[in-house]
C-alpha cells in the first residue's frame, strides 16, 4: 500500500447495515469467549486427562499466542485473497477446530487444536471489522461500531460463569460443541451479508515487518503469562526480547515502500489518540473484572459462584447504557466524552478500596453496575474516534495495527492487575487480609488516569463528522 493520508471519503460505502454489523459482532464474541471459557474447565479436563489443573494451561496459552501469531497477517491476508472469502474460511476452519477441541482424544492434541483455533479466530477479528469499515458511510460509523464494542466488554466478564454452568451441566466437551450451531450461522450470514465485489491489493507481504510483529506480540503474551509462575529471568528475556522486536518492526515500517503497517495511519491524531491512550484505558477495564474477583474471592472469602455472578453485574451496567451510549457522544462529542468517562470509570475504581466484607450487597452490584456502563461509553467512544478520520485507502493499515494493539492491550490487562494486587497486599502486610486487595484498587485507578492526557489534547471538533445525526 503507498504511503497516502489524503482524506479521502470511503467510496463504495452504503447506508449503515445492521444484520452485517451484528453477524461481525457474533464472530468477534465468539473469539473473545474461547479466549477464556477453558479457564474454569481446566479442573475437569485435567481429571479426564490425568493431569493437574495447571497442566490444562498450554491449551489457553497455545490459543492466546495462536491469536497472537495470526493478528499482525490478518489485513495483508484480507487484502490479497478477499475480505469474504478470508472472513468464511476463517469461520469454517474455527469451527471445525471447535468440533475437533471436543473430540481431543488426550491433552497433545486439545492443545494443538486450540492453536488451530485460535489461528482461525485471530483472522475473524480484523477481517470482520474491515468488512463493516468498509461497507458504512462516516456519519453511520458510530452505530456501527457501538455493535462491534460490546462483544469484547462482555465475553470476559461472562466467560467464566459460561464455561463453569455448560461444564457442570454437560461436560467440558461441550464447551466447543455450542460453537458449532453459532459457526454455522455464522458462515451462512456472511455468505449472504458480505459483498463479493471486492478490489483485491496484490502487494507482497512485508516478512520481516510480520515475523518482528509477531515475535514482539507472542514474547510479551508469554512473558505476561509466565509473570505469576515464579520465572524472573523467563519473564525478563521475553519482555526484553517484545521491546526489541516491536522496535525493530517500527523502525522497518518507516522505511520499507510496502511495510505491514502503513505508518501514514500514526500520524492521524484521532486513530493515534484511539491507539496509544486507548491502549491503556483497554489494559485497564480488561484487568478490572480479575481484581474484582480476587477481591470477593481472595479478600471477602466468597465461593466462585457467589463472585463470578457478583462479577456479572458489569455486564448489566454494558448492555444496560447501550441504547445511550450514541446519544451521549452526539451530545458531549468524543473528547469530553472520553475525558468524563476516564474520570468516573477511575473514580469508580477508586470507591473499590473502601469496599469491605461487611459492606451491603446491593451497593457493591451497584458500583459494577456503573462500572460496567462507564466502560462500555470510554470504549465505545475510543473504538470509533479512532476510525473516525482514517481515509478508505488506509483503513486495511489502520485496522490491522489497532488489531495488533488491542491484543497487546489484552494481554497486558491481567498483568497489570495482578502486579497492583502485588503492590497492594506488600503495602498492607503480610496479615492484613482483605485490605491488601482492597489497596489494589488505587494504583489501577492512577494507571486509568493517564489516558486522560491524550483525551485532553484531543480537538474538540474531533471525529466531528463520525458522531453527525443521520
Amino acid at each position: 500500500m503507498s504511503r497516502r493520508s489524503a482524506r479521502l471519503g470511503r467510496r463504495g460505502a452504503t447506508s449503515f447495515s445492521r444484520p452485517l454489523a451484528l453477524l461481525v459482532a457474533g464472530a468477534l464474541f465468539l473469539e473473545n469467549l474461547d479466549g477464556t471459557v477453558l479457564q474454569t474447565a481446566a479442573p475437569a479436563v485435567a481429571d479426564e486427562f490425568g493431569v493437574v489443573p495447571a497442566g490444562v494451561s498450554p491449551a489457553i496459552v497455545g490459543y492466546l499466542l495462536a491469536v497472537a501469531v495470526a493478528i499482525p497477517a490478518a489485513g495483508w491476508i484480507a487484502e490479497r485473497y478477499g475480505t469474504r472469502r478470508v472472513f468464511l474460511w476463517s469461520v469454517a476452519g474455527f469451527t471445525v477446530a471447535s468440533v475437533a477441541c471436543a473430540l481431543a482424544p488426550d491433552l497433545l492434541w486439545l492443545c494443538l487444536f486450540r492453536i488451530a483455533q485460535g489461528v482461525a479466530g485471530a483472522l475473524m477479528i480484523p477481517v470482520g471489522r474491515i468488512a463493516v469499515l468498509r461497507s458504512v458511510r462516516p456519519v453511520d460509523l458510530l452505530a456501527a461500531m457501538a455493535y462491534l464494542t460490546w462483544p469484547s466488554l462482555i465475553a470476559p466478564v461472562i466467560a467464566p460463569s459460561v464455561g463453569g454452568a455448560i461444564t457442570d451441566a454437560l461436560g467440558w466437551r461441550w464447551i466447543f460443541l455450542v460453537n458449532v450451531p453459532i459457526g454455522v450461522a455464522l458462515a451462512v450470514g456472511g455468505a449472504w451479508l458480505i459483498p463479493r465485489n471486492e478490489v483485491r491489493i496484490r502487494t507482497a507481504l512485508d516478512r520481516w515487518g510480520y515475523l518482528c510483529t509477531a515475535g514482539a506480540v507472542v514474547c510479551l503474551t508469554g512473558g505476561v503469562e509466565l509473570l505469576q509462575g515464579g520465572r524472573p529471568w523467563a519473564v525478563t528475556g521475553l519482555l526484553g526480547a517484545a521491546v526489541l522486536l516491536g522496535a525493530t518492526a517500527a523502525r522497518g515500517m518507516i522505511r520499507r515502500e510496502h511495510p505491514l503497517f502503513d505508518p501514514a495511519v500514526m500520524g492521524i491524531k484521532t486513530f493515534r489518540a484511539g491507539n496509544v491512550s486507548g491502549s491503556v484505558y483497554r489494559l485497564v477495564i480488561t484487568g478490572a473484572p480479575f481484581l474484582f474477583v480476587l477481591l470477593f474471592q481472595a479478600g471477602f472469602g466468597w465461593s466462585a459462584t457467589a463472585a463470578g455472578a457478583m462479577v456479572t453485574a458489569v455486564f448489566v451496567g454494558n448492555l444496560g447504557v447501550k441504547p445511550l451510549t450514541s446519544p451521549i457522544i452526539r451530545l458531549l462529542g468524543f473528547r469530553r466524552t472520553l475525558v468524563w468517562s476516564i474520570i468516573a470509570g477511575a473514580a469508580t475504581l477508586l470507591a473499590f478500596a473502601w469496599v469491605h466484607a461487611a459492606t451491603p450487597t446491593p451497593v457493591i452490584a451497584v458500583l459494577l453496575v456503573f462500572s460496567g456502563a462507564v466502560r462500555s461509553i470510554g470504549f465505545s467512544a475510543y473504538n470509533t474516534v479512532m476510525f473516525a478520520d482514517v481515509p478508505a485507502p488506509l483503513l486495511p493499515a489502520a485496522n490491522g495495527l489497532s488489531s495488533t494493539l488491542q491484543q497487546v492491550g489484552t494481554a497486558l490487562g491481567v498483568a497489570a492487575a495482578a502486579a497492583a494486587v502485588r503492590l497492594g497486599t506488600g503495602l498492607a502486610g503480610p496479615d492484613a487480609g482483605e485490605l491488601g486487595y482492597r489497596l489494589a484498587f488505587v494504583p489501577f485507578a492512577a494507571l486509568l488516569l493517564l489516558p486522560l492526557a491524550g483525551a485532553l489534547r484531543l480537538p474538540a471538533a474531533a471525529g466531528e463528522h463520525a458522531r453527525a445525526r443521520r
